[in-house]
């Protein structure tokens, strides 16, 4: 059998033809940029909780003898429990 020529201008005009409609797509959007998170401050205090996980009063980190002091009192003076536990809070930043 004899092989059929492949008409190489029938071909690239195919090619072409297929590129154009390609071409006629509706354009990608272009994705938003994301926000990067602002970085959140905390500072570290000592809270005095009951037995219920509320916290009964908050003191800076520094005075932790304190802190344990009220628990102990609110301890001896209440039914329930007082611990203490450290507390992170955000910073404010005006």
């Amino acid at each position: 059998m004899a092989r059929k020529i492949v008409s190489r201008k029938e071909k690239r005009a195919e090619v072409d033809a297929a590129e154009k409609q390609a071409k006629k797509k509706a354009p990608t959007k272009r994705k938003s940029r994301v926000k990067s998170a602002k970085e959140v401050r905390l500072k570290a205090y000592w809270g005095v909780f009951n037995q219920s996980l509320k916290r009964v009063a908050l003191f800076e980190f520094n005075e932790r003898k304190k802190a344990q002091k009220k628990a102990e009192t609110l301890s001896a003076s209440g039914r329930s429990p007082h611990f203490v536990q450290p507390v992170k809070e955000a910073i404010e930043e005006s």
